[in-house]
């Protein structure tokens, strides 16, 4: 996560210097597909023991997010397609949205034994089919990954990345206010903070300045 978002100031510091100025206005820039699950591997399914992988298919508007599992026994590859409604980075907040917009598919599942396997389809199919909802937001917030909001996931990234001192620091110079998924790449909208990227002027370096500008006395 610290190297994307390393990546992400870097490439809004190069927007903003290629537009020649000192500017405030929104700009964007994109993040490739295989970057992305190239971090989720490094900072996700490296350091979530029962996550064997974790990538994604970007798509306009949308993704699909594949997920294997090791529980217990249970080997599985699920399936879902998540629409982003929100990414918002900055100091105080690292939080983003999805709506999962379609079930959770099984793509592939090994069972450690028979009964095992009468558990885990009869658990899919009596949430998919009796109660009308899907599992993967209550597992999701079982294992304290996500929070279920009106049927929306939140994923706070606060808890991981606020202990991170070189990460806010980067925070506090680039803000992403909002992100869009675009054919196989993640398209980042955010600004700089100026004052925080280029440092205030200290009150010496100011007298300095003031020195060097005025009329030498002779």
């Amino acid at each position: 996560m610290q190297t994307l978002i390393s990546s992400i100031s870097k490439r809004i510091r190069e927007v903003y210097r290629k537009a020649g100025g000192y500017i405030e206005e929104e700009r964007e820039f994109a993040l490739s597909q295989v970057f992305l699950n190239a971090t989720f591997k490094r900072f996700v399914t490296d350091n979530v023991k029962i996550l064997q992988d974790l990538h994604a298919d970007v798509h306009d508007d949308w993704l699909r997010l594949y997920a294997t599992l090791d529980v217990k026994g249970l080997y599985t590859t699920l399936s879902v397609d998540l629409k982003l409604l929100q990414m918002e980075l900055n100091k105080e907040t690292q939080l983003l949205i999805f709506e999962q917009i379609s079930q959770t598919q099984v793509i592939e599942a090994k069972y450690k034994n028979f009964f095992q396997k009468i558990a885990f389809k009869f658990t899919l199919f009596f949430y998919q089919k009796v109660l009308d909802k899907d599992p993967l937001g209550t597992i999701l917030q079982r294992f304290n990954v996500v929070q279920v909001k009106d049927d929306l996931l939140y994923l706070d990234l606060n808890r991981w990345l606020g202990k991170n001192p070189s990460i806010i620091e980067t925070l506090a110079k680039v803000h992403v206010n909002h992100a869009v998924l675009r054919e196989a790449e993640l398209v980042v909208l955010g600004n700089v903070n100026l004052e925080a990227l280029f440092g205030k002027t200290t009150p010496q370096s100011n007298n300095t300045e003031s020195t060097q500008a005025s009329p030498n006395n002779t």
